[in-house]
């Protein structure tokens, strides 16, 4: 009934474009480190990565407002799946708040970097 969050499968995704942004800016170049896994790179823009997290906290505040009401309208829903979906929700748009935050701020210390 509870779905469980896939932050690995977004991370993988995430590091891997900086991987293969990173061998772009060398020239090419590969570090030892991508070698195994250059085979396996999956060509995703970092708009669509960041586009499919947040379409991933958006479900799960969806799932989370249709086990509440489900549950307020008296179906035959556990609290618990009520608790555990509102706390899911909670913490993935905390972490995407957070990852919001971190972004602004790398942004900010770029823009008032000398030149």
């Amino acid at each position: 009934m509870i779905d469980r969050i896939n932050s690995q499968g977004n991370i993988a995704s995430m590091l891997q474009t900086l991987r293969s942004h990173q061998a772009q800016a060398a020239g090419g170049m590969m570090d030892i480190a991508d070698i195994g896994s250059a085979g396996s790179t999956q060509k995703t823009s970092f708009g669509s990565s960041i586009k499919s997290a947040i379409d991933q906290v958006n479900d799960l505040q969806a799932k989370s407002r249709a086990l509440s009401e489900a549950y307020e309208r008296g179906d035959n829903v556990p609290l618990t799946d009520v608790v555990l979906g509102m706390q899911k929700s909670s913490i993935a748009f905390e972490a995407t708040l957070q990852v919001r935050n971190k972004v602004l701020k790398a942004y900010e210390d770029i823009l008032n970097m000398p030149v």
